[in-house]
């Protein structure tokens, strides 16, 4: 196989992906693509369990650090820019690991981007303000009259996907559903072996998730969303404040939650997302599973790849 056959880590959160990509740097000249809607955000380092200084040092890592927490960022630009590091890395004559637990970027990756518009920055303004005044739940009334099949799978608290239905309303008016269904235009036309990182069953993941929350607490967790509290220009309802772990401890320093309520609550919605990921992962049918709890799950994984890159 060539160089340009790209391997892909997927996984759940806390099912170890960066040890196993990381493992992979061992035995082969590879750079990692980094595949997770978190990592992306500078200053968020310790609640998004960013691959810490020396591990960067020891492989190349792109897309980590690139928008500011205040700054959005969608689907079809993480898109743009995996390709555009792809190129480069085969220009480099390396292997391509791509690693993480979007699985919205996954899909849209491997099966294609669904013809939406891009972003428009005043358009979101508008709805940012109108949101302001009534709230999300009555924005979501509005998402609910035009189109009900979006606004019966988005929550009415979930201001991020409501904003993003009521925009592409705004810019088409054509129900984001209905785009939705729509061929999608897929890019990356490379060959791939998809290995997910995943126990048997998802409440096994639950003690190890629970530790390393309380491992990022030691390491500083609160005292880095401290810093992004005390910026006048950051609020909850940013993707970036949003993130599980953030808006908890976040409440905590409004005063909606004790220090105890918090942590309890990012531990539940980490697993929740774990859940959701899970859901996700059931529906991609070409990736080969790995115990991520087994002893010997990185050596299956380079067992993998080894049959690949020869």
């Amino acid at each position: 196989m060539s160089k340009s056959h790209i391997i892909f880590l997927i996984g759940p959160t806390a099912a170890g992906k960066t040890a196993a990509a990381l493992a992979l740097a061992k035995h082969w000249p590879i750079e990692i693509i980094v595949m997770d809607s978190a990592t992306i955000y500078r200053d968020m380092d310790i609640g998004t369990a960013k691959p810490s200084a020396k591990e960067q040092a020891l492989v190349k890592h792109h897309l980590l650090d690139i928008v500011d927490p205040a700054q959005s960022y969608d689907v079809a630009t993480f898109v743009h820019d995996c390709l555009r590091h792809l190129r480069r890395i085969e220009a480099r004559q390396r292997y391509t690991v791509i690693c993480g637990g979007t699985m919205m970027y996954y899909q849209a990756l491997t099966q294609g981007l669904s013809p939406l518009p891009k972003a428009d920055p005043e358009i979101r303004k508008q709805l940012a303000a109108q949101a302001q005044d009534i709230g999300w739940p009555s924005m979501h009334q509005q998402l609910q009259k035009i189109d009900p099949a979006t606004a019966k799978r988005v929550s009415p608290n979930d201001s991020q996907r409501i904003q993003r239905a009521l925009e592409v309303f705004h810019l088409t008016k054509t129900p984001l559903s209905e785009l939705q269904q729509q061929p999608r235009q897929k890019k990356l036309h490379h060959p791939f072996t998809t290995i997910s990182l995943e126990p048997k069953a998802r409440q096994e993941l639950h003690p190890r998730i629970k530790k390393r929350f309380h491992q990022m607490l030691d390491k500083g967790f609160l005292d880095e969303v401290k810093a992004l509290y005390q910026r006048p220009d950051l609020h909850l309802n940013l993707p970036s404040i949003r993130c599980v772990g953030y808006r908890q401890l976040w409440l905590y320093l409004d005063g909606t939650f004790s220090k105890k309520e918090a942590i309890e609550k990012g531990i539940h919605a980490t697993e929740q997302l774990a859940k959701r990921q899970m859901t996700w992962l059931r529906s991609f049918k070409e990736r080969q599973r790995v115990d991520c709890l087994s002893e010997k799950a990185i050596e299956q994984v380079q067992h993998i790849v080894a049959d690949i890159w020869k």
